[in-house]
Formats: structure tokens, C-alpha cells, sequence
């Protein structure tokens, strides 16, 4: 045990006795140590009740022999960061996230770990710290909140984004506003579509690091609660077995991962966290390899925000293991999951109920509600390295589109237009000087987004060298590379400029002669932070299409 380091011998006998001032027994001392890392805090509505999930997991190990040592990360609640400068510390934090957890665990010689993370930038952040670490390790996610209930519809917080721009338009009143205020974000757990919290929790069950039906299992239920207790005595089980995450976190696996993203439509926040977490585990993940995997997978679940259907709907049609048992015949069958079996074998036990009652929630094969997946990259004169669109949320008729740019220095600007309604149906919203090191920190855009679509305009699209929120909907398009701080195309466009979207040829271009680009080039500011952990992040992050990681 790597725990003995600090606990066996003669030696040892005064770390023996800080042990024993926290209450530790003589035979708790003894035990394997497992460490229980927790992002628990009072801000972010899915962390409220993790701490009962890590008396549960601490109840799991003590059952399996084990002593759990609990102790916490931080976590930034993007919603509450959104629309302002805090956003610009969010995508940072998971790099803050992973680094912490590497200093608790080695710096105290823990033998394995239980991780009971959720929500945007948490559980990736988790994730690395686990792939970097290599130590037996199983992931509790916090689990999705229930919907809300307002004017006898299921709404959730992006029915509050939206419902701000359907306020300012006229469309629905302040009293009405302040009812969906209210009533929308009901409690406890990540919020109630397919956002990036749930994605990432449904994509660390697809990678194998999680037990089955953990993703789906909603924040509220007791079964969270199960899994959470399972999950404690199954990590001594993978301990005793020597199951790293080296044997589970795959190049097969993360194909699984990418795969199951795209059959589920999730956040395009994953194209920057799945290569993070791969790099970690020493496995190369490109951008290009989510366009590849998107061009073969069936879009099979349609879930807010691009649909109608919450996570308590996917919950019920089955979970993940059900999408999972759908798309076998395209996953790597022969990875190692968490549960020491391989996921043929996790399949093989697994069987939907009334599955024709659920079959609008979790298509077939044969009938998927796109034949694509839910992601595609695009490349062109402004995106030479690519740029990421959620292709499921956008409508037919915006798939292919044409026109002139409106340029925004910042969101702040572009929010000002919207808000002003200087914002018009045909035009294409350049939002740069966002990007990972522009921002720096790559801020999200939901709040102009939400905007948008709560004033009704159809005919527009935003593309930003940002990125957007998984409860994003529409051609808005980001990610693009190089950015603007970086002195991409991006950072050249004028208000004017035709913008030329072709999604199902995956094309993203500016109309203008490159000789004039050129000219233009030479004009380009500069932005800085100077100061404080952002100005450190910007000097070491790398561009969106290598996954925003830092390049020490």
C-alpha cells in the first residue's frame, strides 16, 4: 500500500500520532486509506448534497475494510458566473481543480480514491486529476435536478435565460418572468437538460468511471444514494484487483466517450474536456476525431435544450446503459469499466423496460431523430483550425446561411446590441477576444444566446472564438481557431464582411480576398490581463482546438 509510506515503522510513529488525533483507531490506521474527493459547496445547486453522497461512499468503504479521508475541491457555479467577469474563471478552475487534487493525494500517499464531483468544469477537472494520478478510482456524479413546474409546463434555468429576452421584447411580462424565476430551478442537482454538467456525467458512466445508471440517477433519489454506497465498496474491489484508470480510460474508451456524445447530442464544452482528460491519460484526442465519429453516429436522444425531453425522461427510458445497449453494434465492447467487467458484460445484464414506450426518447438505429451526430467541426478561411457547432439544436433552414458580420470586441458589446435590439434576422454576430487566452478563460455566451432566442429572432448566428453552454441552442458556432488573441482570421473581420456557414459540408468561411485579410493584419490590438491567475493561465493555456490545456 502506498499509504505505508507515511504510516508503517518505527519511523512513522509520529504521523501515527496525527492520525490518531483525528479519532483514527489503531485498525483504521492500518487499513487501506482511501481518499474521498469531494467538490461539495453552498454555491452551485448540484453540489448542495454531496455531502450526504460522501457519508454514503464513507459508509461504503468502512463496509469493504477501507478508512476514507474526505476532502474538498472548489467549483465555480457557471450559471451564477454567467453574463459577467466571473465567467472568465470557470474554464481555468479545472486546471486549478486537477492540480489541488494531485497535491492532496500524493502529498498524504493515499492508496485509492473515490470522486463525487458534478456540474461544467468540476467533473472534468476530476477526471485528469484521476487519469494523472493512475490510482484506483470510481466517480460518483452528483446526478441531474428535477424539472421545474411553472403554468403547468416542465421548464429549467434556460427557460430563465430565455425568458429575460422574452421579457425586454415585450413577449411575456415582468410578473411572468419573476414566476419562471421562481419556480424553474426546483433544488438540489445539475440543472435538468443536457447541459454540460449532465453531458460530462453521462460521458464519465460511457468512459467506464462510473457504475452503471450513476449519470442519469437524478440528485434527489434515493438510488443516488445506493450508487453512492456501491461505489465506496466498490473502489476497495478495484484496489484489491489493481484496476487503475490506465486500464479503463482507453484510446478505445474515449472513442466510446466521443461516440456516445454524438448518439446523445451533449454540450460542445466536451470537445475541449475529453482531449484534456485523454492527454492526461496519455491518449492523443483530436478535434477532427469528433467530426469523423459524428459523421457515423445516429443522433438517438433529443434532450433539452435542442429537444423537448429532460434528463428524468432519459432517466426513465433507461439511462445511459439503455442508449449504450442501442449502439452497441458501433462500441468498443471489449473496454474495462469500473464494475471490473468489461462493458459487454455490463450489457449483457442490462434490460430495458417497455422499451417500445420509450423509443421517442431513446431512438432506434433505423429511426434516429438525425443521422448524424449532435456535433460537427467546421473549417475554412475563418476557422483554419476549426470551430465547433452543436449541429442537432440548429434548424434546416439555418444549416446553410449567408450574412453580414456584426463585430464585437467582447461579450459585454455584443450584449449591449442584443439587449438595444440593434440585432437584426439574417445577421451573423462575431463575438472575439474570448478565446482561452483572449479572455482570457474562454467565457461562455449563454446569455447572449438566451437573448436571442427569447426575442424570436430565427434567421441569425453567433460565432465566437469562445464558447457556449451546452444549454445553448441555434447555429451558434464556437471554439474558433486560432483565436483572435492569437491572431486568427477571426480577429480580422469587419462589420459587413459576408460570413458564409455551410454546415453539412462542414465549411466556415469570411468573403473577403485574402490580400485585403493581410492588410488588415497589421492593424490587430492586443488585450492583456496582467495580473492575478488569469494573467498566469493566459501565458500557458493552449488554443481550443488542442483542448484549452495548460503547457507547462
Amino acid at each position: 500500500m502506498r499509504s505505508s509510506e507515511a504510516k508503517r515503522g518505527i519511523q512513522r510513529a509520529p504521523h501515527r500520532s496525527l492520525l490518531k488525533a483525528l479519532g483514527l483507531t489503531d485498525e483504521e490506521i492500518r487499513r487501506p486509506f482511501v481518499g474521498i474527493v469531494n467538490s461539495w459547496n453552498e454555491f452551485i445547486p448540484g453540489h448542495i448534497h454531496l455531502d450526504k453522497l460522501a457519508q454514503a461512499a464513507k459508509a461504503g468503504v468502512r463496509t469493504a475494510g477501507g478508512t476514507p479521508f474526505e476532502f474538498n475541491t472548489i467549483g465555480i457555479c457557471d450559471g451564477i458566473a454567467m453574463g459577467h467577469r466571473g465567467m472568465k474563471y470557470s474554464l481555468p478552475s479545472r486546471e486549478l481543480i486537477a492540480d489541488s487534487i494531485e497535491l492532496m493525494v500524493q502529498a498524504h500517499r493515499l492508496d485509492a480514491l473515490v470522486f463525487i464531483p458534478t456540474c461544467d468544469k468540476i467533473v472534468p477537472g476530476h477526471l485528469m486529476a484521476a487519469a494523472r494520478l493512475d490510482l484506483p478510482s470510481i466517480f460518483i456524479t452528483g446526478g441531474p435536478m428535477l424539472p421545474g413546474f411553472v403554468n403547468d409546463r416542465e421548464e429549467d434555468l434556460i427557460s430563465v435565460f430565455e425568458g429575460v429576452g422574452a421579457c425586454r421584447s415585450g413577449k411575456i411580462t415582468p410578473g411572468e418572468l419573476k414566476t419562471l424565476e421562481d419556480l424553474s430551478c426546483c433544488g438540489a442537482g445539475s440543472c435538468a437538460g443536457l447541459f454540460t454538467a449532465n453531458t460530462m456525467a453521462c460521458l464519465t458512466e460511457a468512459l467506464g468511471m462510473s457504475l452503471p445508471g450513476c449519470a442519469t440517477a437524478h440528485a434527489v433519489d434515493a438510488k443516488k444514494v445506493r450508487i453512492a454506497k456501491e461505489s465506496g465498496v466498490q473502489v476497495m474491489t478495484l484496489l484489491k484487483k489493481g484496476i487503475r484508470p490506465s486500464r479503463i480510460m482507453t484510446r478505445a474508451a474515449f472513442e466510446n466517450a466521443v461516440r456516445m456524445d454524438m448518439a446523445i447530442g451533449g454540450s460542445t464544452n466536451t470537445a475541449l474536456h475529453l482531449p484534456a482528460i485523454a492527454r492526461e491519460a496519455g491518449v492523443k484526442l483530436e478535434l477532427k476525431t469528433f467530426d469523423e465519429i459524428s459523421r457515423t453516429t445516429p443522433h438517438l436522444v433529443n434532450l433539452r435544450p435542442g429537444g423537448p425531453h429532460f434528463m428524468l425522461d432519459l432517466e426513465r427510458a433507461g439511462g445511459i446503459p439503455a442508449v449504450m445497449d442501442r449502439l452497441k453494434t458501433r462500441l468498443n465492447l471489449g473496454v474495462m469499466t469500473v464494475t471490473g467487467k468489461t462493458l459487454r458484460s455490463n450489457l449483457k445484464g442490462f434490460k430495458v423496460i417497455n422499451p417500445e414506450k420509450n423509443r421517442e426518447v431513446i431512438r432506434y438505429l433505423k429511426d434516429p431523430y438525425h443521422k448524424e451526430g449532435g456535433i460537427a467541426v467546421l473549417y475554412g478561411s475563418l476557422a483554419p483550425r476549426g470551430a465547433v457547432v452543436k449541429q442537432s439544436a440548429v434548424l434546416p433552414e439555418m444549416q446553410v446561411h449567408r450574412g453580414p458580420a456584426r463585430v464585437f470586441d467582447g461579450e459585454e458589446q455584443a450584449n449591449r446590441a442584443i439587449q438595444n435590439r440593434e440585432v437584426k434576422e439574417g445577421d451573423v454576430i462575431i463575438v472575439r477576444f474570448e478565446g482561452p487566452k483572449g479572455g482570457p478563460g474562454m467565457r461562455e455566451m449563454l446569455e447572449a444566446t438566451s437573448a436571442i432566442a427569447g426575442m424570436g429572432l430565427k434567421r441569425f448566428a453567433l460565432i465566437t472564438d469562445g464558447r457556449f453552454s451546452g444549454g445553448t441552442r441555434g447555429p451558434c458556432i464556437g471554439h474558433v481557431s486560432p483565436e483572435a488573441a492569437e491572431g486568427g482570421p477571426i480577429a480580422l473581420v469587419r462589420d459587413g464582411d459576408v460570413i458564409e456557414i455551410d454546415i453539412p459540408e462542414r465549411r466556415l468561411d469570411v468573403a473577403v480576398p485574402e490580400e485585403e485579410m493581410k492588410k488588415r493584419r497589421a492593424k490587430l490590438r492586443r488585450t492583456g490581463i496582467r495580473k492575478g491567475y488569469l494573467s498566469k493561465y493566459r501565458e500557458s493555456v493552449s488554443s481550443a482546438d488542442e483542448g484549452a490545456v495548460l503547457l507547462l
